[in-house]
């Protein structure tokens, strides 16, 4: 299977910058079990839902994970904390002209990261004083790529979920993007019920796949978490998973039976899926893994003419942008 055969066009300008003004005014693209599209505003999510039902948000929390310091030499240096391993430690990516050596410091204002070490493409790091105290003291929201404005603080309330409260992601479960706290409250006014699980979204998410072929790609390991309770509701109810990172980590665990550890689960066409009947999500990258798992999902012809609808009626594409609700 080629990664090119997930790829589409996509005028520029349907890439959102920036939120709506409300959680909750996104459209809603409906893709019924038989393939049927259906327009609609996400404020229509609860008259979609019912007692059979129970949403799976990941409450994971978004870290400031961008850091800009300087070499002893001068020379700039980016800095996207990955995972903080110890009080003081991190894996990190780094961007310079040079990359740094195993042995060397960079400088974020007072603070010190001296770098350990190599692991793959990210450095071990220890810094002078607590990751956490560092990262909310100069750290600034790793907004993705394709969002060209500096953060600031409009994108701090709201590239973050209103449920968030396990801090270790470097991307939001943009899904949840879309809820808030009145949402909440009509679902399970409708019936439905609430759970939640963790999964850290890792700086994988952001990376474009450099092979041809989809089968030789591999994803990178994240860390996931799933309360009992959830896992008792997802066993009983019917499954809409709000993000593919609730999806991915219920179908790890599916798989692996163990509720806590870490996935490198690739979902792409011909996965066999055992937990998730309904998905809320956003519309995503070509040629990303995420667009490979939405059509594993629904199937490609499906996702192909959603997307293409998506396009002709202007909705907004990506992290800030509008969402999905697909039936398998």
């Amino acid at each position: 299977m080629l990664v090119s055969e997930f790829d589409y066009e996509l005028p520029a300008e349907l890439i959102a910058q920036h939120p709506v003004p409300q959680r909750s005014a996104s459209r809603l693209l409906h893709v019924d079990a038989a393939g049927g599209l259906a327009d609609r505003k996400f404020s229509d999510l609860p008259d979609l839902v019912d007692e059979r039902d129970v949403l799976v948000l990941n409450d994971t929390k978004v870290l400031k994970a961008r850091l800009f310091g300087r070499k002893p030499s001068g020379g700039r240096v980016e800095i996207f904390v990955e995972r903080i391993t110890g009080p003081r430690d991190a894996l990190v990516l780094m961007r310079a002209g040079h990359a740094p050596r195993t042995g060397s410091e960079v400088h974020i204002e007072e603070i010190r990261a001296h770098v350990l070490g190599r692991d793959g493409e990210m450095y071990r790091v220890q810094f002078s004083e607590d990751v956490e105290r560092v990262l909310e003291r100069y750290g600034s929201v790793p907004l993705p790529p394709y969002i060209r404005h500096t953060p600031g603080a409009e994108d701090a309330q709201r590239y973050q979920t209103v449920y968030a409260s396990q801090p270790g992601a470097v991307a939001a479960p943009t899904a949840g993007l879309h809820f808030d706290e009145a949402m909440l409250q009509s679902v399970q006014q409708r019936g439905a019920q609430i759970a939640k699980l963790t999964l850290h979204v890792g700086f994988g998410t952001f990376q474009p796949l450099r092979v041809a072929e989809v089968e030789a790609h591999r994803m990178h390991r994240e860390r996931y978490c799933i309360p009992p309770r959830t896992w008792d509701s997802v066993a009983s109810r019917r499954v809409l998973a709000v993000g593919t990172t609730s999806l991915r980590a219920l179908e790890a665990a599916a798989r692996s039976g163990e509720l806590e550890g870490e996935t490198d689960l690739f979902i792409y066409p011909g996965f066999q899926f055992r937990v998730v009947k309904r998905l809320l999500t956003n519309f995503h990258l070509p040629r990303s893994t995420l667009l490979m798992l939405v059509c594993a999902f629904a199937g490609v012809d499906r996702i192909r003419k959603a997307y293409a609808h998506a396009v002709a009626h202007r909705y907004r594409f990506f992290s800030y942008g509008d969402a999905m609700l697909i039936e398998r």
